[in-house]
């Protein structure tokens, strides 16, 4: 398979994730999950995701849609696209699916996941986390792991403003 169309392979319709779930979870593969606008891709963003793949053995990544950003954002944001972001997540070679969710929140996607591992960042100690309650209902586990300090993709942007 070439390189771009084992990328593109991995951005997922919620028909196609269903599939490929289906599978990965009749293999007794470990689902991990975890969610963001991944803006600007950064080393924080890198490191949470690798250590969210060591995790388990497949990684989904829930990737906020531009509508959702600016719901969530504001409407300077996103920066880059949803398709440019998806392939930039793509590529990372211990991804394994992409799904792209318009709510606000990733709770649909979660129930229909139902991860053994929901993955956060642990900016999220004292903030409820959406799907906790679906996850460990199930039997599943949500950890929360540490970011890059200093390290955001809006000091990113207020940086690039500042130049």
């Amino acid at each position: 398979m070439a390189a771009l169309d084992k990328i593109y392979s991995k951005i997922l319709q919620y028909d196609d994730l269903q599939v490929k779930l289906k599978k990965w979870k009749e293999e007794g593969s470990k689902i991990v999950f975890t969610n963001g606008c991944f803006d600007i891709i950064h080393r924080g963003h890198i490191e949470l995701l690798a250590q969210a793949a060591n995790l388990g053995d497949k990684l989904i990544i829930g990737l906020n849609s531009d509508s959702s950003i600016q719901k969530i954002k504001g409407v300077e944001r996103p920066i880059l696209d949803e398709k440019s972001r998806a392939v930039l997540l793509a590529s990372l070679s211990f991804s394994d699916a992409i799904i792209t969710f318009h709510e606000e929140t990733p709770l649909n996607l979660i129930n229909l996941i139902l991860p053994a591992i929901l993955v956060k960042g642990n900016d999220y100690k004292t903030a409820p986390i959406i799907g906790q309650d679906i996850v460990e209902n199930t039997g599943g586990k949500v950890i929360l792991l540490p970011f890059v300090d200093g390290i955001s993709t809006s000091k990113i942007i207020d940086k690039i403003k500042n130049y």
